[in-house]
């Protein structure tokens, strides 16, 4: 009896491990936890598929092979052992798909080696009371949501690959296609497309400065005879200003309005990542990497502080503990800002809802207090959350737009001022402020007014064509068609340019070479895999097996009898492409003699030596011919940073170079080569490399000609 009650005794002095995913997130739960504690990191995933080969049992219920992963043995068995000398054992990973898959693989590995309990824990926010709560309320592995990351697992698995080896047999060796990265491909190249397609078309605006004694005001002309103006060349505007310039202007018209602005509900994972790429400049991938740090926790004085909850959510929910805190304190710093009754938003249907939105785990952890604490992406990035959600539970603002009409002969012109009637939830704005905020002056005038024509603006423009994707852009397309998850979006992107079937530049994504090659490739013979309808649908039974509606092998072989027939299908009556994307050129190479040859490389296309082994001369090919000495203008790499620029090859003879990318067409002015320009006021256009030619063309080589 004595030695049972003393191994009892023991067993009570066992600590409880609990298995986080990552370093960072540890060493913050460690702190609150306390001495009878273990904390420790798995590193994310120990146990998944082998990178070597299918792994995937299509035969048998489509069941995977999981393996340890190459270079984690080591930490998975110190898990194991510390399991051993445990008394509990709390599994913390993330809680989503991911998350829980993990669980479910650190469950069953250490309950081979030892009899220990093991339970699961989840949490929406690292903040002691939080951690408190999950540790007193353990449940168990939830089994739906591991068969739903299975499901998406293996659906990949057989997607990619079946899809890359006829890529490498097909077209070129080190090829790959991903289920959804390939729909994001589509969509980038389509609209590339569009880009291309696209023809500018002139137009003109007139505006006119009115004084009144020493005031004056700028209006456009927004009426002629009558009707809507169409001023399609600067002639059409010198006709109307010869035939106003001498005319009687008279104020004929004032009209007063009020506008309601809301709040925005707080951040979603989509939503966060668009704004952080529109307003801080941040790739999707810095965004979810700075989130995940303010999520695990910062050191702030002496403690350790998760400063926001879960930064992987498509839901706007918020709880009733994080409204009353954020309502107190409104109520103290802005009374006049708090609503009656707490702002509601409404959840989309697309929703998951498993998370509450982005907030800050602690309202009075107000930026400016904490900016020391923070680096400068940390510190900007928690502003624009903790502004959102405070924001997000004040009142709305109210302005009031005066516009003036003001008649000059044929012509009606028209100014208008706005002011901020009631400031609302503008008041917490500071990194999402806009320029509306402030308002602008109202004109001082009254109807009948005379007033006198000053000066004229004429200002020359060019129709915009649609954009290329952004970061931000192609995640809202993403989410409004139901294609990936909160999860997945940063990783998409990253996919796609680490490919190198998308390049990133001015922050808009535009497709290679390589990366149309493959597009077309899969529209032509996987239209479906490349569908974006087909793909969002996957994605409901995805989540239709989370909630245990369906049962997941059987969603599998839904898509695999019909896409493995359509694979073996396309392998035996594709012609391979091997060797056609080579082309022959007139060059030759200096070295050896032989002719040069057009190659398509990872980077696209390249000159290479006809006679490789032997000769392994490459270069790049022209882009252009100089307009200095005739020479060839090829890409090249600023040494450091790599920055593309174009320079001739004849350099140091010639010094010609051109930050921007020669096109291949002549200008039909002057006859020499056009290049491709941006500006964040005319976006993507076309000018002429002729300094001389007025192609929309200006002399600061920054917007198209507008004199």
């Amino acid at each position: 009896m004595a030695a049972k009650a003393k191994n009892k005794s023991k067993s009570k002095e066992k600590k409880i491990l609990v298995i986080v995913e990552s370093p960072a997130k540890a060493k913050t739960i460690e702190k609150y936890l306390g001495p009878d504690y273990t904390v420790k990191a798995s590193m994310g995933h120990l146990i998944d598929l082998p990178k070597s080969r299918i792994a995937i049992d299509v035969d048998h219920g489509f069941e995977p092979e999981y393996i340890t992963v190459r270079g984690r043995a080591k930490l998975l068995k110190e898990i194991q052992g510390d399991a051993k000398k445990s008394g509990t054992v709390l599994l913390a990973s993330d809680n989503d798909r991911e998350g829980e898959a993990i669980a479910w693989h650190l469950r069953n590995a250490i309950t081979a080696k030892t009899q220990v309990p093991i339970q699961r824990i989840a949490f929406n926010e690292i903040t002691p009371q939080a951690i408190r709560d999950a540790v007193a309320n353990p449940a168990e592995i939830d089994e739906a949501k591991v068969s739903a990351q299975k499901a998406r697992r293996v659906l990949d698995r057989l997607v990619g690959y079946n899809l890359s080896p006829l890529l490498w047999k097909k077209v070129k060796n080190g090829l790959s296609a991903g289920r959804v990265q390939s729909v994001a491909l589509r969509l980038i190249c389509d609209r590339e497309k569009e880009v291309e397609s696209f023809i500018p078309e002139e137009y003109w605006t007139l505006e006119a400065d009115f004084k009144v004694g020493k005031t004056s005001y700028t209006a456009q002309l927004v009426s002629w005879n009558n009707e809507k103006p169409v001023l399609k060349d600067g002639k059409s505007v010198k006709e109307i200003i010869e035939k106003i310039k001498n005319s009687d202007s008279v104020v004929t018209d004032i009209r007063e309005t009020e506008k309601t602005i809301r709040p925005r509900p707080p951040f979603t994972t989509s939503q966060l990542q668009q704004t952080a790429a529109n307003r801080l400049g941040f790739t999707s991938r810095k965004t979810m990497q700075i989130a995940q740090q303010l999520y695990e926790g910062v050191n702030i004085g002496n403690s350790r502080i998760g400063l926001i909850t879960y930064m992987r959510t498509d839901s706007v929910r918020v709880s009733q503990t994080a409204l009353a805190e954020v309502r107190e304190w409104i109520g103290k710093n802005y009374p006049k800002e708090l609503p009656e009754q707490t702002v509601e938003y409404t959840v989309g249907k697309k929703a998951q809802d498993a998370h509450e939105a982005i907030r800050p785990t602690y309202i009075s952890y107000l930026p400016d207090n904490i900016k020391e604490s923070l680096t400068r992406d940390q510190l900007r990035l928690y502003t624009i959350i903790w502004e959102r959600f405070v924001s997000s539970q004040m009142s709305s603002v109210r302005t009031r737009t005066i516009s003036v009409d003001i008649s000059a002969g044929e012509g009606i012109f028209r100014t208008s001022g706005t002011k901020i009637i009631e400031k609302g939830f503008y008041q917490v704005m500071k990194l999402l402020s806009t320029k509306d905020e402030k308002g602008n002056p109202y004109p001082k005038l009254k109807t009948g007014d005379k007033i006198k024509i000053d000066s004229f603006r004429p200002e020359q423009h060019f129709t915009q064509g649609p954009a290329r994707y952004t970061d931000a852009s192609i995640i809202k397309t993403l989410e409004e068609k139901g294609i990936g998850r909160p999860s997945t979006y940063a990783p998409i992107i990253s996919v796609l340019l680490d490919r190198y079937y998308v390049t990133r530049s001015n922050k808009q994504l535009t497709p290679t070479i390589l990366g149309r090659i493959i597009c077309d490739l899969l529209v032509d013979y996987f239209p479906q895999v490349v569908d974006a309808a087909f793909t969002a649908e996957m994605e409901n039974k995805l989540d239709e097996v989370e909630d245990s509606q369906i049962q997941w092998p059987q969603m599998i072989k839904e898509f695999w009898d019909p896409f493995k027939t359509r694979v073996d299908e396309v392998g035996k009556t594709l012609e391979s492409f091997k060797g056609t994307l080579d082309e022959e050129t007139d060059q030759v190479c200096e070295k050896c003699g032989k002719p040069m040859v057009k190659k398509l490389g990872r980077f696209g296309y390249f000159l290479a030596c006809s006679g490789f082994p032997e000769c392994r001369n490459t270069k790049s090919i022209p882009l252009a011919k100089c307009p200095k000495c005739g020479g060839d203008v090829v890409a090249r790499k600023t040494k450091g940073r790599g920055k593309e620029f174009y320079g001739c090859t004849n350099y140091p003879d010639c010094d010609f170079i051109s930050h921007f990318k020669p096109l291949k067409q002549e200008c039909p002015k002057c006859g020499q080569f056009l290049v491709e320009k941006y500006d964040k006021k005319n976006g993507y256009y076309k000018s002429c490399i002729n300094p001389e030619c007025d192609y929309l063309h200006s002399s600061d080589d920054e917007a198209p000609n507008e004199e």
